[in-house]
């Protein structure tokens, strides 16, 4: 092993480190928490949450074990089946987080009515799209041997040096998968997000001239607190924005590379740098490991739910220790001060007693 295998492989290593608790995390939260599993989301982040956990612990250890062996892992029935699930995993997940921008979409722009308009059926409906396209693709390259241990990405995957003699049915399927998958996806992230930050910033917008008019009645408000008002203003703006960037730029930085790749490879007579094909999957890998917390883990739902799974893994109560006793220490004075109040009475009669 060179240096850049070395690093490759630890790449790989954290990638999957990372992609496999933070994915086992969002099950157990779901699992845990009835209200997540009540929202229509969660249906897609369960879907995605599958294909990333699958894609963990089949292809990843595959692809490390042919950086750290150099060579081929596995025999070539056990490498079909994990190029069928490269395909077939990497194609719903991405047809997954289509689903999760159309539903954020109909849930800012339509919502008033987005309960009618996206049911749990309507979910069902749209996972059994992503899973009929995604069988589809994988089931044509298996069944036409299109799959293999590809040396440039050290992977088991679409491999064009198993597509001899049908060249241009394996470049057509290629474009074809891509751009139904691929450019498909990013069509449908970049129109709803961009229309949900439209509508982000509309609301924003009525706010601020809501806040304004208010400012501007309250002749006597301190300096400070108008400029604290702006600022807010301010970070609400910008919050919208990084949110619709994080979403839209951790699709495109993890998958263009991988698939300009792919498309280069079919039409270019050069052979690509394998530094550069083994770059390109790890990318591809790490949004298994970025999509629980893009879509999931620092959504207050789910924080609040895995903290309190802490607090019961470490037998913790979630509230504070010292507002409990508190409590204790005024419930305590408060019966003593009643079986002080009951005795005073008895106290009276006795001593009017002994007087008489």
């Amino acid at each position: 092993m060179d240096a850049a295998d070395i690093v490759a492989s630890l790449l790989v290593s954290g990638i999957i480190a990372v992609s496999l608790l933070s994915n086992v995390v969002v099950l157990i939260c779901f699992l845990y928490n009835p209200e997540i599993r009540k929202q229509v989301p969660g249906l897609f982040i369960l879907n995605l949450t599958f294909c990333n956990l699958l894609l963990s612990v089949s292809n990843m250890p595959l692809t490390l074990a042919g950086l750290i062996t150099t060579g081929y892992p596995g025999g070539s029935s056990f490498c079909q089946i994990v190029g069928f699930l490269d395909t077939f995993l990497t194609t719903n997940s991405m047809l997954s987080m289509a689903a999760l921008s159309i539903d954020r979409w109909v849930a800012v722009v339509f919502p008033l009515s987005y309960h009618s308009r996206i049911r749990h059926r309507d979910a069902l409906i749209a996972l059994g799209y992503t899973w009929t396209h995604s069988l589809c693709f994988s089931t044509v390259a298996t069944f036409r041997s299109w799959v293999g241990y590809h040396h440039l990405y050290a992977s088991c995957t679409l491999c064009n040096v198993k597509a001899k003699g049908t060249g241009t049915q394996f470049i057509i399927f290629t474009v074809a998968l891509h751009s139904l998958t691929f450019l498909i996806t990013l069509i449908v992230l970049c129109v709803t997000y961009l229309k949900v930050l439209k509508v982000a910033r509309f609301h924003c917008k009525r706010i601020d001239v809501i806040t304004m008019q208010t400012l501007v009645l309250l002749v006597d408000i301190h300096p400070s607190v108008r400029q604290k008002c702006l600022d807010e203003q301010k970070r609400r703006r910008q919050r919208a924005t990084k949110k619709i960037s994080t979403f839209i730029g951790t699709f495109v930085v993890c998958f263009t590379p991988y698939v300009i790749t792919r498309i280069v490879e079919l039409f270019s007579t050069e052979s690509i740098n394998p530094q550069w094909g083994v770059l390109s999957k790890c990318l591809a890998y790490s949004k298994a490991a970025s999509d629980p917390f893009v879509y999931s883990l620092l959504r207050h739902q789910y924080r609040k739910t895995y903290s309190l799974l802490a607090n019961k893994i470490l037998k913790r109560s979630p509230l504070n220790s010292s507002s409990l006793r508190v409590e204790n220490s005024i419930g305590q004075s408060n019966i003593s001060e009643t079986t002080n109040n009951t005795q005073l009475p008895a106290n009276n009669l006795a001593n009017k007693s002994s007087l008489s």
